[in-house]
């Protein structure tokens, strides 16, 4: 049986189903990471008249996400390399969606940035592990436009969290568009199930049966 090198077999592969749902998921986590980040922004007035507090400390709670995406982007995007890339997306989908949902039920500043920092942790973490898996997967001649399809959905998520603000804020209060973060989590165990491993993680751990399935749905000839 003739050894096949998978990086070059997907460099070479023709676009089907299988890169479209690699693309799917890239952009579906996409979108909901950028909910994640713009949805303090479309709150932030209505935070700041509930809780009582000045446009610094306004400022800084709306800014904790930040400081835990640079947080994030550091340590979760090497932690691929250990547990792979399918639980590392998993575990920042966790992390962004539960705690921003938790951020909801803060009731203090102090609470509303500790949630919303822990949440950045997975909204930085999540950026270069979902860039490399579309990279990783996209056929050569395609890969740049594939990755810009990908990216969209940054700004699209970013447009929902401000049309939900708008829409649901008045009459429900702030909190409903937090809550609606969480509901992103119940995608976990088809993202484990449907999402292919990382190529590179696989090869290290000479998965020589998982390697051998990805190639013969990258490449069914």
């Amino acid at each position: 049986m003739r050894e096949i090198n998978v990086h070059e077999l997907a460099d070479e592969a023709k676009f089907n189903r299988f890169h479209a749902k690699v693309l799917a998921w890239c952009f579906v986590v996409i979108i909901i990471d950028g909910y994640d980040l713009a949805v303090a922004g479309a709150a932030l007035p209505a935070i700041m008249k509930e809780m009582g507090v000045e446009a610094a400390t306004a400022g800084f709670m709306a800014s904790s996400a930040l400081f835990g995406m640079m947080f994030g982007a550091i340590f979760l995007g090497a932690l691929s390399d250990k547990i792979g890339r399918r639980w590392t997306i998993s575990l920042c989908v966790f992390l962004f969606s539960v705690f921003t949902a938790a951020a909801g039920l803060t009731k203090d500043p102090v609470t509303f940035s500790i949630a919303r920092f822990i949440a950045g942790l997975g909204i930085g973490g999540v950026m270069p592990n979902i860039t490399a898996q579309m990279t990783e997967y996209a056929p050569k001649r395609i890969r740049s436009f594939l990755t810009t399809v990908m990216f969209s959905g940054y700004a699209i998520g970013g447009i929902l969290a401000a049309v939900l603000g708008k829409q649901f804020i008045a009459q429900f209060g702030w909190q409903i568009v937090f809550f609606a973060a969480g509901v992103p989590v119940l995608l976990i165990p088809f993202i484990l199930k449907s999402m292919p491993e990382s190529l590179s993680f696989l090869v290290s751990r000479r998965d020589s049966a998982q390697l051998r399935q990805i190639a013969q749905s990258i490449d069914p000839g």
